[in-house]
């Protein structure tokens, strides 16, 4: 696999946080150690980071500015998830300052940033669950310029159960809409939706759902070899409105095809030596984890390898990244600037240097400064007069 060139690195690799399970300040179960406690997932958000953990703990974490010190992300407040399970995963609706929680096969709903939990029954009987990728990107009601209301406009998901899928819309309440039926035994793991397009991940199959005609049309399995290891699992990325990157494996490699909602193949294919653990999207790139550790980067446009950032040693996470590249990261950042990737939190039950997953921030976040503010200066410019 070739690797093309490039003046700047699109990617760095930045510590957010840590240790995130040992800030942990709260009462901890008796039948319950720090070994065992794992961070399960984690989202972002301006500021903020929130992390989801084994226990049940769901983590606040906020930009604090220490004066004279870099600044960095410190436990801000927590609390437990009724029920003590683990927490599986975390959606973030900037526009109605919510955040969506699976939980013990349940969604529950909660206020950001406070993480109050609101006045709405949780969803109960949950295999997966999908937020219109277009309504996760629309901006919360503070980026709306001073003296300017930005319309409260509902946000539309699917929960995906045994039976089929439901259809709600949130805005102050949520609103019950429909159901569609899905065949027996569909086995759905993974969820992913975009406008009127739903792609599902089956026991062996990928298949798109047009929510409008409620028409199932099944378009690649998930393994197309003889055998299918366990650590090959099921892939679904949003790139457009009306495109999804799906991932299937080959026997010896990863193929992964773009397609539209009618299931066409769009683009040219991208490939990888091994099953990729997580992808993620920064249009225009594609960023993959492979089991190794190691980090590519893709280009969307081109399917070029762009960049690759090696495994990580076992003595922590600075690494030298492979030329062309200059650095080790999967990040863009400037400064503090918003950004659209990040690696998750790791687990304590593994080695510290361990890379498990990636992922991304629709609404972006705040990435602290590697340098001290004080180093800014004023740059005279001169203009051209047009």
């Amino acid at each position: 696999m070739s690797l093309t060139p490039v003046d700047v690195p699109p990617f760095q690799l930045q510590k957010l946080i840590s240790e995130v399970v040992d800030s942990h300040i709260f009462e901890r179960s008796a039948d319950s150690s720090l070994g065992q406690i794992q961070v399960s997932c984690a989202q972002a958000l301006g500021s903020e980071i929130y992390v989801g953990c084994s226990n049940g703990n769901l983590l606040r974490f906020a930009l604090h500015d220490s004066g004279d010190k870099l600044q960095s992300y410190t436990l801000l407040s927590g609390q437990t998830i009724p029920g003590d399970k683990p927490i599986d995963d975390i959606v973030l609706i900037p526009s109605l300052s919510r955040a969506l929680i699976l939980s013990d096969s349940q969604v529950s709903f909660y206020t950001i940033p406070s993480l109050d939990p609101c006045p709405i029954k949780p969803i109960r009987h949950v295999l997966a669950f999908a937020v219109d990728d277009h309504h996760l990107k629309r901006p919360p009601p503070s980026a709306a310029p001073a003296g300017i209301n930005l319309p409260l406009d509902s946000v539309d998901f699917c929960i995906v159960k045994r039976t089929g899928i439901a259809l709600y819309t949130l805005k102050e309440r949520l609103v019950y809409l429909k159901d569609i039926p899905l065949p027996p035994n569909h086995g759905t793991t993974l969820a992913r939706r975009a406008g009127p397009y739903l792609c599902l991940a089956g026991k062996t199959d990928y298949n798109i759902v047009n929510l409008e005609a409620a028409s199932l049309l099944p378009f690649l399995p998930i393994s197309q070899a003889e055998t299918t290891p366990s650590f090959v699992k099921p892939s679904i990325t949003i790139v457009s409105p009306s495109e999804f990157l799906i991932l299937s494996w080959m026997g010896a490699s990863t193929l992964g095809v773009f397609m539209t909602g009618d299931g066409d193949p769009v683009r040219g294919t991208l490939e990888w030596p091994q099953h990729p653990e997580a992808i993620s999207l920064d249009y225009p790139y594609i960023t993959s984890l492979l089991p190794n550790g190691t980090i590519e980067i893709h280009s969307i446009e081109t399917q070029a390898l762009i960049q690759v950032i090696p495994a990580p040693p076992a003595s922590g996470l600075t690494s030298k990244a492979t030329s062309p590249v200059r650095s080790a990261t999967h990040q863009r950042l400037s400064s503090v600037g918003s950004t659209r990737s990040v690696r998750s939190p790791l687990p304590t039950s593994v080695e510290p240097s361990k890379r498990t997953n990636i992922l991304s921030s629709a609404g972006g976040y705040l990435v602290p400064s590697t340098e001290k503010l004080d180093k800014m200066r004023r740059v005279p410019v001169k203009l051209v007069r047009t």
